[in-house]
Order: structure tokens, then C-alpha cells, then sequence
């Protein structure tokens, strides 16, 4: 069974990084969710392409959704001119909420924490917490490196073939989009629910 978009968790830095065709790739997909009535959850800043992200989606006419921590919150971090910001107190509670109001996960590029989160999402799918499709915005070559890093973890016997397939890779917004759209679950005998997590 396809899977049912309206909504998607989007990781993505907090800074814009030096080639501008990370922002333009950023606001891309953000209008291209917003053009097909897909809300954004995201991490909740105005600040680098999470900033981004958000504003290609209102600006379309879109929903964002923010979701932050107290900590952050107080700073001068957040937008606020979304549809909705969560506060949560920790960072575990932060993104357990993001996963629970995403129908899929896109990661674009980033740091350590757009890698966190996403493949801490990506496992969750991988042991059965939940049957939600996790991609990757390929902007630029990069994610290449990455790439290569899960086709040897296949190679050496940590990853298995149907895991490595269950990561959606694109470098175009819309086909991406198309493609979680198309996602249907693995099955696998992985071994937990989502209270397990």
C-alpha cells in the first residue's frame, strides 16, 4: 500500500553551508511540498536552511510545523511565523514528536544533528517502530560520500541489501517527493514496536 504524504519531517542545518545551491535546492522542495499540500515538521529555527525550508513552504501557502527545545526556544532561534511551534524539554521528547507527526523523513544536507536524527528515524523503520519512508535530498554530490559508506556496510555484512534499499535517494526534489509517495514498507523480522523506542 502506498503510503499517505500529508505530512514530512525535513533535517537540514542550521547554516546555509557556502554553496548557495544548497539553499536553492532547499527552497525548492519546500515549495514543491506546499504546492501538493504536504506539511513540514522541522526542527522549528529561522536560521540556515532549516529557515529556509520553513519559508519556501509558508510562502507557497503551506503549514509549518516547528517543534523545539525550551533551551533553544529562549534563544534567538526560533520562527516565528509558523503555523505551529512545540516546545518540548529535552531533545529525546523533540524528536520523538517530530517522528510522530511525520508521515516520511527527507534529510538535506547538514551536520552531526541532521545525521542523527535522520538515522535515528531510519533505524526506527528498519526495526518496525514504525512503516515510514526515510530519503535523502542529494544536493550537489553531497551525500556521495555517504552513499559509498552504506554500500560498504552491504558489502561487509553489517548492512543487509533490503535495509540499504529502504533509504530513498534523489537529486530532484519532485522525484523524490514521487517516491516516498510510491514507498511501501519492508518486510522484516525486526523486533520491536513503536513503544520500544
Amino acid at each position: 500500500m502506498p503510503t499517505q504524504l500529508s505530512s514530512i519531517a525535513v533535517y537540514c542545518g542550521s547554516n546555509p553551508g557556502f554553496d548557495p545551491v544548497f539553499t536553492a535546492a532547499t527552497a525548492s522542495l519546500g515549495r514543491e511540498m506546499a504546492e501538493r499540500g504536504i506539511s513540514l515538521v522541522y526542527g522549528g529555527a529561522h536560521v540556515g536552511l532549516m529557515g529556509t525550508i520553513a519559508d519556501a513552504v509558508l510562502d507557497n501557502g503551506g503549514e509549518a510545523h516547528g517543534v523545539i527545545t525550551r533551551a533553544l526556544e529562549q534563544t534567538e532561534i526560533p520562527h516565528r511565523g509558523l503555523t505551529s511551534l512545540r516546545v518540548t524539554d529535552t531533545m529525546h521528547e523533540r524528536k520523538a514528536a517530530m517522528a510522530d507527526a511525520a508521515d516520511a523523513f527527507i534529510m538535506l544536507p547538514g551536520g552531526y544533528g541532521t545525521f542523527d536524527e535522520f538515522f535515528e528515524v531510519l533505524t526506527w523503520t528498519q526495526l518496525g517502530i514504525h512503516a515510514k519512508p526515510c530519503a535523502i535530498l542529494d544536493v550537489a554530490g553531497f551525500f556521495d560520500p555517504l552513499r559509498a559508506l552504506l554500500d560498504s556496510a552491504v558489502s561487509a555484512g553489517f548492512v543487509r541489501p533490503a535495509h540499504r534499499d529502504m533509504v530513498i535517494i534523489d537529486t530532484d526534489p519532485a522525484g523524490l517527493l514521487d517516491q516516498l509517495a510510491a514507498w511501501t514498507p519492508v518486510q522484516v523480522s525486526k523486533w520491536l514496536d513503536r513503544s520500544d523506542r
